[in-house]
């Protein structure tokens, strides 16, 4: 299963640093180099296309970058943020000091409003619920793709915080379920 994850564009709390999690931020105007972004990742999934499905979360943010990208799409809660908790419109720094070297080196073991242990388990049933489909587009959060890369490349979830996933970032994995 091919699985193309497209981090959405950035909101007003991303150019802030602030962490967004489950709070349900639109995204801020757009500059003329997100536009940029969107064109060449156009031309990348034009080549990949057709995708058996199309998929965004709950989150408006997703929603709305999947219509700027023009695609209709199918709302899965499997791709909800993780839910940072008390942390949510934080700073990155203060969760960081809470959770100390954990967050960069066991962050499974962390609960936060969620326990980073359930967004491994929403991954896995994201690829139960989908290992039937061959190619697969879905607009999603920061935490969640670099989740997914670390469970894809490492068979776990503990690797994802030394992974970066820019805003617009387009990221192709292969699942073999």
């Amino acid at each position: 299963m091919q699985i193309t994850l497209i981090r959405h564009l950035p909101t007003e709390w991303n150019k802030q640093q602030k962490l967004q999690g489950r709070r349900d931020i639109e995204l801020a105007p757009l500059t003329e180099a997100s536009w940029q972004g969107v064109l060449q990742n156009r031309l990348l999934l034009d080549k990949l296309a057709p995708f058996d499905e199309v998929l965004a979360s709950t989150m408006k943010r997703t929603q709305q970058t999947a219509q700027i990208y023009g695609y209709p799409f199918t709302v899965e809660p499997l791709l909800d943020e993780l839910d940072f908790g008390p942390f949510e419109g934080l700073s990155k720094e203060k969760l960081y000091e809470y959770c100390g070297k954990k967050w960069m080196d066991h962050p499974e073991e962390l609960i936060l409003g969620e326990s980073v242990a359930n967004l491994k388990r929403r991954i896995v049933l994201f690829l139960e619920k989908y290992r039937d489909r061959q190619n697969i587009l879905a607009f999603g959060h920061g935490t969640w793709i670099r989740a997914a890369i670390s469970y894809c490349y490492c068979g776990d979830i503990n690797h994802m915080n030394k992974i970066t996933v820019q805003n617009n970032e387009c990221v192709i994995l292969n699942f073999h379920v």
